[in-house]
């Protein structure tokens, strides 16, 4: 069961962060798609999914990827699209050092053009090292990476953190990042 639903959990992002038209759903300006579309949507494409399971997905996802509105007829991923969308972050100083987790093949082009959004709107950072080796374990041989955070809100750039607490910012520079 725990594995159907992961697959879920794994098209629902896919969904909500990245190609909306695969579950036959529209996200407003905001990121958020009317539930019962998306349930439609994803049954439609031969998954089964029903109201009760897709909120065992959003409670139990560890990362905290979604998110319901008050009354649960609006759903969202918190951060990683790669579509343009506005889910209403907020600016926030953040602390004085972040953290970025990555392979240590990107390693090389980082340190001459620093890090980049890529496909996603925002480069993400977290607040402790553990949670940046393990994101970046995704990717290869982790490699954390410190990031004057303090010093670049200073500097002008903006931070924002999403629901789940991860931090987003649209770039950074080499000149704030430092190898651990």
């Amino acid at each position: 069961m725990a594995n159907k639903q992961n697959k879920l959990s794994v098209f629902i992002s896919l969904a909500l962060r990245h190609n909306p038209d695969a579950a036959r759903i529209k996200l407003d300006e905001h990121g958020w798609a009317n539930v019962d579309e998306l349930i439609t949507g994803i049954n439609y494409t031969g998954r089964r999914i029903d109201m009760s399971v897709l909120e065992e997905i959003v409670g139990t996802d560890q990362k905290q990827r979604y998110s319901f509105n008050e009354d649960r007829t609006l759903i969202r991923a918190n951060q990683g699209h790669s579509i343009p969308v506005d889910v209403e972050l907020k600016e926030t100083e953040p602390p004085i050092f972040l953290y970025h987790g990555t392979a240590e093949r990107f390693l090389s082009s980082i340190e001459v053009e620093g890090l980049k959004s890529m496909s996603r709107l925002y480069v993400h950072l977290s607040r402790d090292i553990e949670t940046a080796l393990k994101v970046g374990g995704r990717h290869g041989e982790a490699v954390a990476l410190k990031v004057n955070s303090k010093e670049m809100f200073d500097d002008g750039y903006k931070f924002c953190i999403s629901e789940n607490g991860v931090w987003l910012t649209k770039e950074v520079p080499v000149k704030y990042i430092n190898k651990i």
